[in-house]
């Protein structure tokens, strides 16, 4: 199958989230398992300075705006380790920025201009750069409009008439919604601004418009994609994802085990471990950890971690309160812990945090910046993780967390839901126990799943059990790939035999 994944972000070039984790892995694994897969991505200036390896093709292209007509140009690279191709596309007035999306808290403007640019330029791309696609694999808001440019504006014109597109949904509180007005930008008739295509509340919305015109529609969790068929998690789209019923899916995303993995992770120098060793290993990387950020070396006391973007959707309401209370243990009945906290995001939260490590120093360490030899070395050297999200399309650091033998505490929600097996009696006795999740929404929910998974820590035989089960699951992106091009397969075979008829 040759597939052309067309996105925003695609590790290691450019990243914001997930999504940049998916765009770089999954085309490299299903390259292994034979199939053909192409990146094509926005030229941002994060490209240039990640240092990848980027050419000229001696390619450029023109496409209509509105009532103008703007010219971009075509570039190469790889993926690293790989033969993938990767194509980025050039223009600097729209991409050469200093974030991807916006700024200080606000979005760019034009991105309804940037983003109808890049999509009718991913489309050039296939005829331009003769990529011979079967289907065009479309991520998130940013590339809402390519499969409505297939049913209309390039329903009739070759090869585009035979390539079929998978929208997936990496997160659908991301709408890309504009003003009604910029319809003109896109080029596509009126006709389809209408509450079932590509209209929503009075605005232009690129999700809706990928969700209603692709020929399937998937999602990164089994569970999310039951949980945004009704509100509050389908953030007002229940409407149009209802109508795609039968043609959604949910994949749970994979974890990059060439990255991260405890037993050839070089961020953890000498104490790199295995299941059959982790017991001395995560012993050392604690006591390491510990000591690079300022807490007491204790191996006794657990050690709860949380790292990630410091926002309400990632719980960090929750994990300020519970770290405030565990603070205060001797006047709480809350066991004694200590907490480390690695990421950015909303000011307040920076403003909360600094101030409990500032109050707390024997207890809690905060670092306001983002590093991913840091990232590596908490997953690494933690005891507990902390995801008590509001919703989680996938998540990514519990499947990190389980296989450094670091014990999840997550909310049930999303793929947090469908990758932790809670500890009970009965999963204990039958081995399948894998971390500690809970179901409501507040504070106290959190504290008492953490008073619960203290309590089994001092459990050390049962504590080895969950660490064992939980480094020995298999969240690689082999399985997720394999589930994609059957989903690949399905959808290209269904799109063909609508065209038939």
């Amino acid at each position: 199958m040759n597939v052309l994944f067309a996105t925003a972000e695609a590790v290691p070039f450019c990243k914001t989230g997930g999504l940049g984790d998916v765009c770089g892995s999954l085309p490299r694994e299903l390259a292994k398992q034979g199939h053909q897969p192409t990146v094509i991505l926005p030229a941002f200036r994060q490209v240039f300075e990640s240092g990848a390896e980027i050419e000229p093709t001696g390619v450029t292209f023109q496409v209509p705006i509105g009532q103008k007509r703007v010219e971009g140009q075509f570039l190469r690279g790889r993926l690293p380790d790989s033969k993938v191709p990767v194509y980025f596309v050039d223009q600097p007035e729209y991409f050469d920025r200093p974030q991807l999306y916006g700024e200080e808290g606000e979005d760019y403007r034009d991105n309804c201009e940037r983003f109808t640019f890049f999509s009718r330029a991913v489309l050039e791309a296939v005829v331009s750069l003769d990529l011979g696609t079967d289907l065009i694999h479309c991520h998130d808001w940013c590339t809402g409009l390519i499969p409505a440019y297939l049913k209309t504006l390039y329903s009739d014109r070759a090869p585009f008439d035979q390539i079929a597109s998978l929208y997936t949904i990496h997160n659908l509180a991301y709408q890309g919604n504009f003003w009604h007005w910029d319809m003109v930008l896109t080029g596509i008739d009126w006709k389809h601004f209408n509450w079932r295509q590509m209209e929503f509340y009075g605005n232009l919305s690129f999700m809706k418009t990928g969700i209603s015109f692709a020929d399937a529609v998937s999602t990164v969790s089994p569970t999310y994609a039951r949980e945004i068929m009704r509100p509050p998690l389908s953030c007002g789209l229940e409407g149009a994802l209802q109508h795609r019923r039968d043609d959604l899916f949910g994949i749970l995303n994979g974890a990059d085990y060439d990255d991260w993995n405890p037993a050839s992770d070089s961020c953890l120098g000498k104490n790199t471990f295995d299941v059959e060793t982790f017991e001395v290993g995560k012993a050392a990387c604690k006591a390491a950890l510990q000591s690079e950020m300022g807490l007491p070396v204790n191996p006794d006391v657990p050690l709860l971690a949380a790292v990630g973007r410091l926002a309400d959707q990632k719980g960090f309401d929750l994990i300020a309160r519970a770290m405030r209370q565990g603070a205060q243990q001797k006047e709480t009945q809350q066991p004694d812990a200590q907490w480390v906290i690695l990421g950015t995001g909303e000011p307040k939260y920076h403003q909360v945090l600094g101030q409990l490590a500032a109050e707390h120093p024997q207890k809690i360490a905060v670092r306001l910046e983002f590093s991913n030899e840091l990232a590596h070395q908490i997953e690494a050297g933690a005891d507990m993780f902390l995801m008590p999200s509001q919703y989680e399309p996938c998540g990514l650091n519990q499947l990190y967390s389980l296989k450094y033998g670091t014990v999840p505490i997550v909310r049930a929600t999303g793929g947090l839901a469908d990758t932790v097996v809670n500890t009970d009696p009965q999963s204990i006795a039958d081995g399948t126990a894998t971390g500690f999740t809970f179901a409501e929404y507040t504070s106290l929910a959190l504290s008492d799943v953490i008073s619960r998974a203290c309590q089994h820590y001092a459990n050390k035989p049962v504590w080895h059990q969950l660490i064992k089960t939980g480094m020995q699951q298999d969240w690689s992106w082999g399985r997720s790939a394999g589930e994609y091009a059957a989903l690949y397969q399905r959808t290209v075979e269904h799109a063909r035999c609508e065209v038939l008829q």
